[in-house]
């Protein structure tokens, strides 16, 4: 018919259009790490639809004032469905909690993501505001007493190579005490990018117990560990990679349903600020482009998951849990991603779309790659199209 485009999809896969409710895309504040632009690009390209950016920003939405000045960049500037988080906190300093009603309608949920609420009982006051909505919030689990000037995982890479470690128990004793808080108060609790075997357990018998909390990991700890650390930036992120025995625990969360969902905590940075090293280099690495294809290198192609579980983990968990709309099923929002999961590819991130390219994935060959995605019935990326 006139107007229509007829797509050449042989031996393609036709997925529904993944979701990351973890993303960082620096703007307002921090544009010359990335933009909505650039990062709702580089999820296009990576099969996602809908993607939650993170509020560590200036200003930091924290009001339905500041957070106007994100939508209106959402608005003028994605190119997928752009769902932000608002603070738990003013200013994200863990202290006065903002309002939750004002502000739930306009936003995925609540994090202060980059630093945890260190106060137990300002924790608890927040947690009570967001159960009185519908909303989530988004925890970022960190004891800061317990990081000592850490700045990678506290095991023998460290110790060999004479660097600070962060220690397993700064981030599961910060779970265990908001799935505490979370029992007490009846809030919907998602703890973000847990690394951990103890944080996998505490998250598994608290699901045993009924209680309302759901969590992510990222690609990175699925396929590395600090045995496979080098004295780059690009292995560097927060929380850091840990053992093996804790790669082994998340991938066996994945599989057993206790991990949720996979969340990429896309985190880009300018190339000075990613070399200086582990110790200097700034905090964060990129992953919306690598993704789905390490996922399914790294898991399905090994065994330890299904191909219907990855999709489960990366598309439709999180729709469920967070109450996005969108995907495959008649009468959604058409959001689709065309995949050849025959092709291999080795990571440049050169090529990426994002500013951002510093990744543990560099170089990596890896089996899957996105050729063509679909946004609310709209062609938002074309891998066949020159760049």
């Amino acid at each position: 018919m006139p107007g229509w485009r007829v797509i050449q999809a042989d031996g393609l896969t036709a997925i529904p259009g993944l979701v990351d409710v973890h993303v960082h895309f620096r703007e307002p504040g921090f544009s010359y790490k990335e933009t909505i632009a650039t990062g709702t690009a580089a999820a296009a390209a990576g099969g996602f639809t809908t993607v939650c950016p993170m509020p560590n920003l200036n200003p930091a939405p924290d009001s339905e004032e500041n957070l106007e000045k994100q939508l209106d960049i959402i608005r003028r500037d994605a190119v997928v469905e752009t769902i932000p988080y608002a603070t738990i906190t003013r200013s994200r300093l863990g202290k006065e909690p903002v309002d939750y009603k004002s502000l739930s309608p306009f936003v995925a949920g609540f994090s202060d993501d980059g630093s945890g609420v260190q106060d137990e009982d300002a924790m608890r006051r927040c947690m009570e505001g967001i159960a009185q909505t519908t909303s989530i919030l988004a925890a970022h689990c960190e004891v800061n007493s317990l990081l000592r000037g850490g700045y990678i995982h506290d095991g023998e890479y460290a110790r060999n190579n004479g660097h600070r470690g962060i220690c397993s128990e700064s981030e599961w004793r910060e779970i265990e005490r908001d799935i505490r808080l979370s029992e007490e108060t009846g809030c919907r609790l998602h703890i973000c990018h847990i690394s951990t075997a103890e944080s996998v357990e505490l998250i598994r018998s608290a699901k045993e117990r009924g209680v309302k909390v759901t969590c992510e990991t990222g690609p990175h700890y699925l396929a590395f560990c600090d045995e496979d650390m080098q004295e780059d930036g690009r292995f560097k992120m927060n929380p850091p990679l840990r053992s093996r025995r804790d790669m082994e625990a998340l991938r066996a969360g994945v599989a057993d349903g206790t991990i949720d969902l996979i969340a990429t905590d896309h985190a880009p940075h300018s190339a000075e600020e990613k070399a200086k090293g582990l110790e200097k280099s700034a905090m964060g690495v990129v992953g919306l482009e690598t993704s789905l294809a390490a996922i399914y290198t790294y898991m399905v192609k090994t065994g330890r998951i299904s191909f219907d579980r990855m999709i489960e983990i990366m598309a439709l968990s999180p729709r469920r849990i967070f109450g996005f709309g969108g995907g495959m099923r008649q009468g959604n929002r058409a959001d689709i991603a065309l995949v050849d999961f025959k092709k291999e590819w080795a990571v440049n991130p050169e090529e990426f779309l994002s500013k951002g390219k510093s990744t543990p994935f560099a170089d990596e060959i890896l089996t899957g790659k996105v050729m063509i995605t679909i946004a609310g019935g709209k062609i938002v990326y074309d891998g066949n199209e020159k760049r």
